[in-house]
C-alpha cells in the first residue's frame, strides 16, 4: 500500500480545476456521459471582458453529454459553456461540438477528435473533456455490461481478443502477475535477454 502525500510546504491556493464524468443508462439503451470543468481562481482576478471576478467564480464552466452506443460510437452531443473568458468562446458549444457524432471512442481517438475539432476548429477546454470521458467510457459500459451479462469483467473468454485495457498500463501488462492470475491465456513470460 502506498503511503498518502507528504505535507506540503506552507503554500497558499492559487488555481483550482475539477474535473467530473457521471454514467448514465438510457431507457433507450443507449449511454450518457455527462462531463464537467470548473476553473477557479483563489482570489478576486481582473479578466478582459468580464471585468473583476470574485474569489471561487468560475472562469471556465463547461458541460458536454455524450450519447454512447454499446460499441461506444457517439450518438449524440450537447454542450455548454456557462462561464467562459470571452464570448466568442460560446461558439465552441454549438456546431462544430456536432462534428463528434459518428466517431468511436478507441485506438485513435485523440487524432479523431482533433480531426473533428481540433485547433481552431474548436475549443481546447471542450477536447480535453471528451478525450477524458473516454476513460469513463471504458469503465462504464463494458463493466456494466460484463457484470450484468453472462461473462466476467476480469475473465475474457479462451480464444478471445485481449480486452482493451491489456496493455496499456504497468498493471495490466502481459508479462505481468495480474494477467498472469486473471487471464493466463494472454499472459506471456517476460522476455529473456543475452547477457555478453
Amino acid at each position: 500500500m502506498s503511503a498518502p502525500l507528504p505535507a506540503p510546504v506552507p503554500r497558499k491556493p492559487v488555481h483550482t480545476r475539477r474535473i467530473a464524468f457521471e454514467g448514465f443508462l438510457r431507457e433507450d439503451g443507449l449511454w450518457d456521459i455527462d462531463c464537467e470543468l470548473k476553473d477557479t481562481k483563489a482570489e478576486d482576478i481582473h479578466m478582459r471582458e468580464r471585468g473583476v471576478l470574485p474569489a471561487g467564480e468560475p472562469v471556465h464552466f463547461l458541460r458536454v453529454r455524450l450519447t454512447l452506443d454499446d460499441s461506444l460510437t457517439i450518438r449524440g452531443v450537447q454542450s455548454a459553456t456557462l462561464n467562459v473568458p470571452f464570448e466568442e468562446c460560446h461558439v465552441a458549444a454549438q456546431d462544430p461540438m456536432q462534428k463528434l457524432v459518428g466517431l468511436t471512442m478507441g485506438p485513435g481517438w485523440r487524432k479523431a477528435i482533433d480531426g473533428a475539432i481540433g485547433t481552431v476548429a474548436g475549443c481546447t477546454h471542450l477536447r480535453e473533456l471528451v478525450f477524458n470521458a473516454a476513460t469513463a467510457a471504458f469503465q462504464m459500459i463494458p463493466h456494466y455490461r460484463a457484470t450484468h451479462g453472462d461473462t466476467r469483467v476480469d475473465a475474457p473468454s479462451a480464444g478471445a481478443r485481449p480486452p482493451f485495457y491489456m496493455g496499456q498500463c504497468m498493471t495490466w501488462r502481459f508479462d505481468g502477475p495480474v494477467v498472469q492470475r486473471l487471464a493466463p491465456q494472454f499472459y506471456r513470460p517476460p522476455a529473456v535477454t543475452k547477457e555478453d
